[in-house]
């Protein structure tokens, strides 16, 4: 099994890892991430991510300005800046694309093929942490790369969703299997409050094997289920805003999700 570097080349380092980027430098690395969220849906120009690298660190930020994703169809209104190591769809007017959130939705923009980062088992690790409120929330997971609609399934290394978390004390951190349209992959969910921080840096973490998924934060084991999926999957990074959920105190806020690193090893 190859995983590939964030410079494209296939190989082992001495310390095992085979995929790292820690965000050195002021460029993302575009042959490992797409900054665009599931553009086919809409189109690349109105699914752009609001991001910087700066500080050995992606920042993914919505500033008051960010455009409402998908504003005719998902609802309710969302807002969303990330980051994708993969992303492919059919022509336009097709239903063949990635994690569609309507029946017999259609491709509005076709997505050339592309396979930034496309781990199948072992440990997976995203070094991140979040600024949400109450309307906001952040995530890491990773999800089949759908070139057959079965091939759906969602690992869940971790999402925090701002209304569930207590600033400085803890947080209830979701993780676990959604099954979609994988028939073999059963649904299992589950949140669990940990006495973390979420504005501090934490490493969210999956061990996959063909049997089982671990789930750990900062080598903690947070819960375990499976049968997981077997396929190729692609790690998605992002920040979500729902403006409906706006207060006068959190109107102007910029939900912010900075990824320190990502880093993949043999399972």
């Amino acid at each position: 099994m190859a995983w590939t570097t964030s410079r494209g080349k296939d190989r082992t380092r001495h310390d095992g890892v085979v995929f790292e980027d820690d965000f050195d430098g002021t460029h993302l690395d575009r042959s490992v991430w797409l900054p665009h969220y599931l553009p086919a849906w809409s189109s690349r120009a109105a699914s752009r991510a609001t991001y910087a690298v700066h500080g050995s660190a992606l920042h993914l930020t919505i500033p008051p300005d960010h455009p409402v994703w998908c504003p005719d169809d998902h609802h309710p209104p969302m807002r969303v800046s990330g980051v994708q190591s993969a992303s492919f769809s059919g022509p336009a007017g097709s239903t063949t694309g990635q994690q569609p959130f309507l029946d017999g939705q259609t491709v509005k923009e076709e997505q050339p093929a592309f396979w930034g980062w496309t781990p199948r088992f072992g440990t997976i690790e995203v070094r991140m942490r979040g600024f949400v409120t109450p309307r906001s929330m952040f995530a890491a997971w990773l999800v089949g790369l759908e070139t057959t609609p079965e091939q759906s399934a969602e690992i869940c290394i971790a999402e925090m969703f701002g209304e569930a978390v207590v600033p400085g004390e803890s947080a209830a951190v979701g993780a676990g299997l959604h099954s979609f349209r994988d028939p073999d992959v059963p649904e299992d969910f589950e949140a669990v409050r940990l006495p973390i921080d979420v504005q501090e840096d934490h490493d969210y973490a999956v061990t996959w094997t063909p049997d089982q998924v671990v789930f750990s934060v900062d080598g903690d084991e947070v819960r375990r289920c499976g049968p997981p999926p077997a396929y190729p999957v692609q790690l998605m990074l992002a920040v979500f805003d729902f403006p409906e959920k706006a207060t006068d105190e959190d109107r102007d806020a910029v939900p912010e999700l900075v990824v320190e690193r990502v880093r993949g090893l043999p399972a």
